[in-house]
């Protein structure tokens, strides 16, 4: 059962061949499920391709931190060779040139660093909680995108068979006003205006189906395809969905207060960040130099004579022109602003909830409403031409009648949207499925 499909009523009208309104340009497009354009659009829409490499970036930037308290390993090797001679410093005897080897390791740790690199992991600890929200985030997002094409598709689909309905009706009404005409019991005006309201159909129906191609392409576009999709619906319209409880854990699990708390951590590891600059450097150095001459022998030119040392350094900066300051105040404002920042998310997340829940519950009445207007209408056309059949009714309000039943189609169809995409905005909102 499909989520957009109308009522059998609206459709039920006799079978008309309707080759005259198709497009040349008509052709049948792929078709596509909703959860297979979910999973087709989180794999090549830019924003969410976008919030994975933040996270991948900041996942190294993690490892990078830890790094910081591990110490640094370099090594070295030359060979030269001079063409001018030596002199044995042992005698007066004059040697040829021959090669020289040097090879070196130096091993360099930082003791001490005014805590800068333990608020550096936490911010980068904070950060990489930020991206993986914003992940989140973005996933509900670019599915709120995804759905909203995907449903307007239906729609639009949807929309084509009232206007092919409504083209049923008027050509139907149309040989009913002719045949009346020759019978002598309808005026030429009803005639004429049966081929004017016939013709009005046939416009809206092309309208609409010109409408359903820019949808479908929208919606290839969505999912990475250049071409022009359809949507298959693929499961009945879900009820309205229990939010009693939503708000009370919703300002602790929504993806845009987790991401925009996360940012306030890190901003405030920062500050601490920024104060280590007062502090003094405390780092210790082993330096490990081998030379030689002879051909020399892997690793560490180990038959060479070894020279090594160990060294302690302390480095502290005393004054540097401010630059601390400004650092220091940097950090802090951009503190302050995060803090703010998360704080104003959390209010309007808050306030967006309760639009949403708004929204919803409006659009589920509507929907309710819309079904029965459409019943309504659709009984009110039936006695409106059986009253026109016998001479009890005008020809104007057999033509109100059809407008009526038209206009709430449409808007049954257009209540089902607001209601699928009412309830597709609170699922980003809150970041789970309702």
């Amino acid at each position: 059962m499909r989520a957009f499909i109308l009522l059998p009523l609206i459709v039920s009208a006799g079978a008309v061949t309707l080759a005259a309104q198709q497009p040349d340009w008509a052709v049948a497009p792929p078709q596509v499920t909703l959860a297979e354009a979910i999973r087709r659009a989180l794999a090549v829409q830019p924003a969410m391709v976008q919030a994975r490499g933040d996270q991948r970036n900041a996942g190294a930037a993690s490892r990078s931190a830890w790094g910081a308290f591990l110490p640094t390993f370099s090594t070295s090797a030359s060979a030269s060779r001079s063409n001018q001679p030596r002199f044995d410093p042992n005698s007066t005897n004059q040697l040829p040139p021959v090669y020289s080897y040097t090879g070196g390791l130096v091993a360099r740790l930082e003791l001490f660093d005014g805590l800068r690199r333990y608020s550096n992991l936490r911010a980068a600890g904070a950060a990489g909680q930020a991206t993986s929200a914003g992940v989140l985030n973005q996933r509900f997002q670019v599915t709120l995108q995804t759905k909203q094409a995907f449903y307007d598709a239906l729609a639009k689909e949807d929309l084509v068979l009232v206007a092919e309905a409504q083209v049923r009706r008027a050509r139907q009404q149309l040989d009913i006003s002719v045949q009346k005409l020759h019978a002598g019991s309808a005026t030429r005006s009803d005639s004429l205006r049966s081929v004017v309201d016939h013709g009005n159909a046939r416009l809206a129906l092309l309208q609409a189906q010109a409408n359903l191609a820019t949808a479908q392409a929208t919606l290839g576009r969505q999912i990475g395809l250049d071409a022009s999709v359809r949507a298959v619906p693929d499961s009945i319209l879900p009820g309205l969905p229990d939010t009693t409880a939503l708000r009370a854990a919703l300002l602790e699990t929504a993806p845009q207060v987790i991401q925009a708390d996360a940012q306030a951590r890190a901003a405030r590891s920062q500050v601490w960040s920024a104060r280590a600059q007062y502090w003094p450097t405390v780092t210790v150095t082993y330096n490990n130099n081998r030379t030689g001459t002879g051909s020399p022998s892997l690793p560490l030119f180990t038959t060479y004579p070894e020279n090594f040392s160990w060294s302690f350094g302390l480095s502290w900066t005393l004054f540097n022109g401010f630059t601390r300051e400004q650092a220091q105040v940097t950090a802090s404002v951009n503190r302050d602003v995060a803090e703010a920042r998360a704080a104003d998310m959390r209010r309007q997340v808050s306030a967006q909830l309760t639009q949403q829940m708004a929204a919803l519950g409006t659009a589920f009445a509507k929907l309710g409403i819309s079904t029965d207007n459409v019943a309504a209408a659709t009984e009110d056309l039936r006695v409106q031409q059986e009253r026109y059949r016998v001479g009890a009714g005008t020809f104007l309000d057999l033509l109100t009648s059809q407008a009526s039943l038209t206009q709430a189609q449409t808007d049954l169809v257009q209540a089902r949207f607001d209601y699928l995409i009412a309830r597709a905005q609170l699922e980003a909102l809150v970041g789970h499925e309702l």
